[in-house]
């Protein structure tokens, strides 16, 4: 087994429980498990005045964070990897040239003017695994908001320094056969990953496809699987 990154950058000492999987996770106290960066407490200052003087509810601010997060761009990502699964000729043009790939559909950026996006295939011998050891490089026009622990300290550095472990942490136990390939995104070059399909899958629509797949799958923390009743 080989793990490797595409380019070094510094590292970042990290806590071994800071995984946060929502931007308003609380602990069983109902507060924020770590201290908000200024950029956060800023906007959730602001967002605390607009709902007191009765311009916006709670619910509809966590509404529209929930609608980037999961539907508008992990959605479109989504149904990149469902057309690529059941056609060979997108398949292939994705994997030579995403962002080219992308305009046919009518996705034409994946983040800033200029940026490239590479589209990485798993194998049965290979996973892939993104992570933006300096700041939190992302292809939000595919994958939509970036998660708060794909921003934070740990996974920038563990992610690059224990892969294993870190899969592990979220709860995808790879074989020791399979390489893991640990990629750094820039500012000008994205990555997204193209997951494996799921055995069990032949027949099936697009649309079914679809909803097997995670922004996290597309991420590679964790892999697309078939539920136990459609497997049935």
């Amino acid at each position: 087994m080989t793990d490797h990154h595409d380019h070094d950058h510094e590292q970042h000492d990290y806590d071994a429980h800071a995984h946060d999987h929502d931007a308003h996770e609380h602990d069983a106290h109902g507060h924020h498990p770590h201290p908000p960066t200024e950029l956060e407490a800023r906007t959730r200052a602001l967002e605390s005045l607009l709902v007191e003087r009765g311009l916006v509810s709670s619910a509809e601010v966590d509404r529209i964070i929930a609608m980037y997060e999961q539907d508008i761009g992990p959605l479109i990502g989504a149904r990149i990897v469902a057309r690529a699964w059941m056609d060979p000729d997108f398949k292939r043009r994705l994997l030579d040239d995403a962002n080219a790939a992308l305009a046919d559909l009518g996705v034409a950026q994946v983040g800033t003017t200029g940026t490239r996006l590479v589209v990485l295939e798993n194998t049965p011998n290979v996973h892939n695994m993104v992570v933006c050891t300096l700041c939190s490089c992302y292809p939000w026009a595919v994958l939509g908001l970036p998660p708060t622990w794909y921003k934070s300290a740990p996974y920038r550095s563990r992610a690059v320094a224990e892969p294993r472990a870190v899969l592990a942490e979220f709860g995808l136990e790879l074989p020791e056969a399979v390489t893991i390939n640990v990629w750094d995104s820039s500012s000008d070059l994205r990555y997204m990953v193209l997951p494996l399909r799921p055995a069990g899958t032949e027949g099936w629509t697009e649309a079914q496809l679809v909803e097997l797949v995670s922004r996290d799958s597309m991420i590679g923390v964790a892999v697309p699987r078939v539920p136990a009743a459609s497997a049935a």
